[in-house]
């Protein structure tokens, strides 16, 4: 199957592909079945998106996120998930309690893929649409608790798209969970130092040195958590535990961080 993607919804190969990889590998710390077959139907290179530190970053922020989604399930059974930029990623089927309801949103022609691969399912929605427009939210039932997951997507859009982001979300719910991934500042300027993002034409825009610095852009939201990725990587690899005590270098690596929207 031929691939056209845009520059941004290209990097949603590279995930794919490492937990397809991953998957494959004895000892397997994650299982994505679903990336498996969908990267055998496809015909890209996998081993051009799968560098030893990002497949590691990936590893661990599956984990990471699969972690936190599942928790907020236990706490909120009947709550509505919204998988912003979701790509072609299948949580849903890992976390699913047969009761919450969920919303992946992207791009049309990243969407166009996906439905190359997923059946609909019940109690989970495909929407076609930037996140930035305001047309999809109108599709959004509110139903139970709200839980935003953007997992590698804000890194993509400058100072005032995020400022945009928010604004809409806050003017269609009053109160929601975010659970995001936030990227060091050091790649908006050194994206070409990224082991996988550098095979990709993707821009990077928006960086932080800590989950404080969204709270600046958007004060109603109030940080809970923030965790590096390192807290997981430094467990399975000698150059994991070593990117996460260098100095400097420590500072390098992603983080999950869950946000509160307070109004």
């Amino acid at each position: 199957m031929p691939i056209d993607l845009g520059s941004v919804q290209e990097t949603m190969l590279i995930p794919l592909s490492i937990r397809a990889n991953e998957t494959r590998r004895n000892n397997a710390r994650l299982s994505d079945f679903k990336a498996v077959s969908i990267t055998k139907a496809m015909d890209i290179d996998i081993y051009k998106y799968d560098k030893f530190m990002s497949h590691e970053g990936v590893v661990a922020r599956t984990i990471m996120f699969d972690q936190e989604v599942e928790y907020y399930v236990k706490q909120f059974p009947t709550a509505t998930f919204l998988n912003l930029g979701c790509g072609l990623d299948d949580r849903f089927s890992r976390v699913d309690n047969g009761r919450i309801m969920w919303y992946n949103i992207d791009l049309p022609d990243a969407i166009a893929l996906r439905k190359n691969f997923f059946e609909p399912r019940r109690r989970e929605v495909i929407v076609s649409s930037s996140v930035l427009d305001s047309d999809w939210l109108k599709r959004i039932i509110k139903r139970g608790k709200i839980i935003i997951i953007a997992e590698g997507l804000l890194m993509y859009f400058n100072t005032e798209e995020i400022i945009h982001l928010f604004h809409l979300l806050s003017s269609r719910f009053e109160n929601y969970i975010l659970i995001t991934e936030l990227m060091s500042s050091f790649f908006v300027e050194n994206a070409k130092y990224h082991d996988a993002l550098r095979h990709t034409q993707a821009q990077i825009k928006w960086g932080t040195k800590n989950g404080h610095e969204l709270t600046h852009l958007y004060p109603y939201l109030k940080l809970i958590k923030e965790e590096s990725f390192n807290a997981v990587m430094r467990k399975y690899s000698l150059l994991g535990w070593l990117f996460s005590v260098l100095p400097i270098i420590k500072q390098m690596n992603n983080r999950l961080a869950i946000y509160q929207l307070e109004k």
